[in-house]
């Protein structure tokens, strides 16, 4: 049996900001089907212990630098037998509401110390210097919060093996020199080839630097990251750690997505009665105030309001689209001038726009039911959720031919309509113009019921549930298990393993 930490800044239930919550509430219970004992470990935020539910301290660590020692306290992630490690430290987590930003929407301005922490905690974990008598034999951190935990275990002798994942690469965990000091990392790590990055300290940058393998979350993203149009500065080093780095898809949660059986949606429904999905649409034009018509096309949006998510191209398309006979649902939240451009364009076209400022998991279900399109025009996609949850759904994707888009979205070309493998409309572009002509190709699509329903019934017959990418990790644990200790065997002698100049040139440490 393998043991497995997780190491994430946040997982759905207990706190969830994006897709990053959704793979960390999801794949360590696919895993745990599989041979393995995981455990997952994450912030004790003031949220996440109110939704934790019965928590008992199972141990407790003294942190250099802190004045209070740092409780472990132990649950299971609500709805799983996943056994789950809440790192309890009030001056740092003991905040309502995001994890990452405060109420005006400002990243913590302790937020180094806050990681660092947290990277702290689950080296200690992971050398088994608590009274814990569960050591892990691969420790799998999850994005820039996660990224100095590889940094840390580098040097230590019989260690686990490290995995870093990379769910958004535009997110680096960026912070000036004097963090880097009052952080009291060795001074061998400001170094081009560590964790200096254009004279600031990167924490995503350890992990990319240090981890024994890197993935990240679709096949086409792993390729993306080492150009220079997706790499955000650090394509160089990605490419030189290419044979290093492998491309998994995220799976979604077949329990909590499924339209046969889903407690959130109007009338269940599946391939076989597709019929039962227009209760759905109703029940959702009702909800924003729309008109109930069944013929209307309606297009339904979630996600974050950012330009990485196209919305600034949604706004730009906005008058063309609401002279087409179609109704657009969006749901989300995001930066202050996108939202109140939103709330003005829903005064402008009442009966034809709804837009709910927010996130709300149940609206978020109706919508994929309820529409009969569902809009993504990202500039880029690590890997993306909703489209997946949408081809479940029979809901036709309008997607971007980006990261994970590109692998999960068939074009409906006439040659895969023929073929019986079209599930969505692809945009080559991230244009306005190229946007609402994949709209317009998909209104003439849903004028042809039988063309359409078949696209329905395609996407919904392909399996997009966690067991596939697990079994891909679970052969990825496997192998980094045995390469680590192959390479600890072969090098005995490790104090060396943070001076810079032995692990590599400015594109990161060689391996």
């Amino acid at each position: 049996m393998t043991n497995i930490l997780f190491v994430a800044s946040e997982a759905h239930p207990l706190i969830k900001t994006g897709g990053l919550g959704d793979v960390a509430g999801s794949l360590p219970v696919a895993l745990q089907s599989s041979h393995t004992d995981v455990r997952l470990l994450l912030p004790a935020y003031h949220d996440a212990v109110a939704r934790a539910g019965r928590l008992k301290t199972v141990t407790t660590l003294t942190v250099p630098g802190l004045d209070a020692p740092v409780r472990i306290l132990e649950g299971r992630l609500p709805g799983t037998s996943l056994i789950t490690w809440l790192v309890d430290f009030p001056p740092a987590y003991d905040r309502p509401g995001n994890p990452y930003l405060d109420a005006l929407g400002q990243p913590w301005p302790d937020n180094a110390m806050r990681f660092m922490l947290l990277a702290h905690v689950a080296v200690t974990l992971a050398l088994g210097r608590t009274r814990l008598k569960w050591r892990p034999d691969v420790v799998h951190c999850h994005d820039w919060q996660t990224g100095l935990v590889p940094v840390l275990l580098a040097p230590e002798k019989n260690r686990p093996a490290t995995v870093f994942t990379i769910h958004n690469l535009a997110y680096q965990g960026l912070f000036p020199y004097k963090t880097f000091t009052a952080l009291g990392l060795p001074a061998s790590l400001w170094s081009p080839g560590a964790l200096e990055f254009h004279d600031q300290l990167s924490f995503i940058k350890g992990g990319i630097a240090f981890a024994d393998r890197l993935t990240t979350v679709s096949p086409t993203y792993a390729h993306e990251i080492q150009t220079p149009e997706f790499g955000s500065g650090l394509e160089g080093l990605l490419h030189q750690r290419a044979e290093r780095l492998t491309g998994i898809l995220n799976g979604i949660n077949g329990e909590e997505w499924d339209p046969a059986c889903d407690p959130f949606i109007a009338k269940p429904y599946s391939a076989h009665r597709l019929q039962d999905k227009l209760p759905n649409k109703l029940a959702l034009q009702k909800k924003f105030g729309l008109p109930g018509e069944p013929q209307t096309s309606l297009i339904g949006m979630v996600g974050r309001l950012v330009q990485q998510k196209g919305i600034d191209l949604v706004l730009e398309t906005l008058p063309g689209l609401m002279h087409r006979p179609l109704q657009l649902v969006i749901l989300g939240t995001g930066e202050a001038g996108y939202e109140a451009a939103l709330r003005a364009q829903v005064a402008r076209y009442p009966g034809r726009l709804a837009v709910h400022i927010g996130y709300d998991e149940r609206l978020a279900h109706l919508i994929e039911a309820g529409a009969d399109m569902f809009l993504m025009p990202s500039r880029f996609e690590p890997c993306g959720l909703n489209q997946l949850y949408s081809l479940r759904y029979g809901t036709i994707p309008i997607v971007r031919h980006v990261g994970g888009l590109a692998d999960t979205v068939v074009d409906a070309t006439e040659e895969n309509l023929k073929a019986g493998k079209a599930t969505g409309v692809v945009l080559a572009e991230a244009r306005a113009v190229a946007l609402l002509t994949a709209v317009d190709r998909a209104l003439v699509l849903r004028q042809n019921t039988r063309r359409w329903n078949q696209m329905m019934r395609t996407g919904m017959r392909h399996d997009f549930t966690w067991h596939h990418s697990a079994a891909e990790y679970l052969r990825l644990y496997k192998q980094t298990v045995q390469a680590n200790r192959q390479h600890q065997d072969n090098e005995p002698n490790r104090k060396d393993a943070h001076v810079p100049g032995k692990r590599g040139k400015r594109s990161g440490p060689k391996h």
